[in-house]
């Protein structure tokens, strides 16, 4: 299945289109065995932190005066991406952040993000909803520090994912998940996780 990176962003606000900011970063890479590698950094974007924001995720405009600069991290970002395929919780509010600050160091955004949740409405239907600390707790998973900073929550989906995978893998009997595949669940019907999985099996195996 090769490497992938599950990245999350914390943000002064909802909307990059509107001036928001990202504030903290986290991306982590895994592979079959599990994460093998991390990296975390909080971001000077020069914009004002809400009290209800900061209050949700504890990161202070005091601690942002003192980060390095969003045009910094975001370089450092993109070395450690290293053209591996992304996947997040939320997928399009990450997207949008991520391409907003790349924006502004003159860099393209990776397209084709994966998101964790579209493929979690499929797989675990049952979940009362499928925000990330709701799924975390659905299916039994250790919390791995605070919600809403950007490592705990990059690390947590990173391990809802496998669990994802491995449960796609034992239910229907697959040697592997390709992200081809989970490309495919995302956009399924919600109700139609078997027949997409078998009409992979059936047409879109790779070689």
């Amino acid at each position: 299945m090769g490497e992938r990176v599950i990245i999350d962003f914390e943000t002064t606000g909802l909307s990059a289109m509107q001036g928001d900011r990202a504030t903290e970063v986290a991306a982590v890479v895994i592979d079959e065995t599990g994460i093998i590698g991390r990296f975390q950094s909080l971001m000077n974007g020069g914009r004002r932190i809400p009290p209800f924001v900061q209050a949700l995720t504890g990161i202070s405009n005091a601690m942002i005066r003192q980060a390095p600069r969003a045009e910094e991290v975001m370089r450092q970002l993109l070395d450690f991406i290293a053209g591996r395929p992304l996947v997040a919780h939320n997928a399009a509010f990450d997207h949008g952040f991520l391409g907003a600050e790349l924006d502004r160091i003159g860099e393209a955004c990776p397209t084709g993000l994966l998101c964790s949740m579209k493929v979690a409405r499929r797989v675990y239907p049952e979940a009362p909803n499928h925000r990330l600390e709701t799924l975390i707790r659905h299916v039994r998973i250790e919390a791995t520090g605070q919600y809403h900073r950007a490592l705990a929550d990059a690390e947590m989906t990173a391990l809802l994912w496998l669990r994802m995978e491995r449960k796609l893998q034992k239910d229907f009997d697959l040697p592997e998940v390709p992200l081809e595949l989970m490309q495919r669940i995302q956009t399924a019907p919600c109700k139609a996780l078997d027949k997409c999985v078998a009409s992979f099996k059936r047409r879109g195996w790779p070689a």
